[in-house]
Parts: C-alpha cells; sequence; structure tokens
C-alpha cells in the first residue's frame, strides 16, 4: 500500500505538479512557447527513465507529455482572439479522442495509467488475462473519460463562437470545472462501487 501511494505521489509531483509550476515560473518572463517546451521537459525524461527501468514505454508520462506537445503547437498556430482561447480546448478535444482510440487497442489508457500509479503490479495483467469485468471497468472509464473531455472541449467552441468574449472569459471555467468535476465525481463513485463488488466476489 505504502509504495503504491509513493508510486502515485512521486508520478502526480513529477508529471502534472513540476510541468505546472515550471510553467507558472517562467511564463511571466518568457514566451508561452519557452515555458511550455521547458515544462515537457520533465515528464520526457520520467518516461525516459521508466522506458530504461521497465524496458516498456511509460503510457501515463508521455500522454501529459503529448499534452504539452500539443500546446506548444497550438501556441506557434497562433489565430485570432477566439482561437487563442481555445487552445486548450483543442488539445483536450485531441486527448479525448486518444483516450476513445485506445479502447481499439489491446489494452486502454485509463489500464495503462493504474499500471504506472501501481507500480507495474504484475497482479494487473493476471487479472485482465482472468477477469471480464475487470477488463470491463477499464474500458468503461477509459469512454467515460473520451467523452467528458470531447464533450469539455465542444462545448467551449460552442460558448467561444456564440458568446461576447467577455462573457465567455466568466462561463468557460464554470463549464470547464463542472463537467470534469462531475466526471471526477463519478469516477470515484464507480470505483468504490466495483471494489466493494470484487472483494465480495474475487473472481469476476
Amino acid at each position: 500500500m505504502n509504495k503504491t501511494r509513493n508510486e502515485i505521489i512521486i508520478t502526480i509531483i513529477l508529471n502534472i505538479v513540476l510541468p505546472y509550476a515550471i510553467y507558472q515560473l517562467l511564463v511571466p518572463h518568457t514566451s508561452s512557447l519557452t515555458a511550455l517546451s521547458a515544462a515537457a521537459f520533465v515528464p520526457l525524461c520520467d518516461s525516459l527513465y521508466s522506458l530504461i527501468k521497465h524496458r516498456k514505454a511509460d503510457m501515463f508520462s508521455g500522454f501529459i507529455f503529448l499534452g504539452l506537445i500539443l500546446g506548444i503547437i497550438a501556441v506557434l498556430m497562433g489565430g485570432d482572439e477566439r482561437f487563442i482561447l481555445l487552445r486548450e480546448s483543442y488539445v483536450t478535444g485531441i486527448m479525448g479522442l486518444l483516450f476513445l482510440v485506445s479502447l481499439l487497442l489491446a489494452r486502454p489508457l485509463i489500464y495503462h495509467f493504474a499500471e504506472r500509479f501501481t507500480g507495474h503490479d504484475p497482479q494487473m495483467n493476471d487479472k485482465w488475462e482472468r477477469l471480464p469485468n475487470y477488463r470491463r471497468t477499464f474500458r468503461l472509464l477509459t469512454a467515460v473519460w473520451g467523452i467528458s473531455l470531447l464533450l469539455e472541449a465542444c462545448v467551449k467552441v460552442v460558448l467561444v463562437y456564440a458568446l461576447p468574449i467577455s462573457t465567455f472569459l466568466a462561463v468557460s471555467p464554470i463549464a470547464t470545472y463542472g463537467i470534469l468535476g462531475l466526471t471526477i465525481w463519478w469516477n470515484v463513485v464507480y470505483v468504490k462501487r466495483i471494489k466493494r463488488r470484487a472483494a465480495a466476489n474475487p473472481q469476476t
């Protein structure tokens, strides 16, 4: 349990907290492009370390790194004021599509994320091979997150072109935190229910 908790903490620090902190520290003093490039360096290093250590690409770090690279591309594209306001949503939409596309692969993205957070626990592979409900859970979680990210992006595209910019700036955070907040709440409730069911019937 302590090992898993430590893996989660280290992963979040390296792939979310540090890149965000680096970006926030640099962006007042340099361009968005330079700040994003520096922020992308940490998850890239973490992904390379995981590749060397486990001889397997780390999907979580790679996903975060890809998101930052897409952010850099969005900055380079420029565009009018409304397009610039939607840069983060374009990235979010692409990430949502990646979640959904991963459902066509042998194992979906959420499985690989969980694998990283558990320190590449070999029991995960065993459960995936043996338990249909285990596989179904990861596929459902991946589908819901993919749809949620796409929905957030689509809603903000509609809002930015339907509302005055000043109104959009006020409403946009409500849409983002509302959609993603509901998804997180559902995720927590669903996982707790699945864990109770698995404890009662570990063979499914």
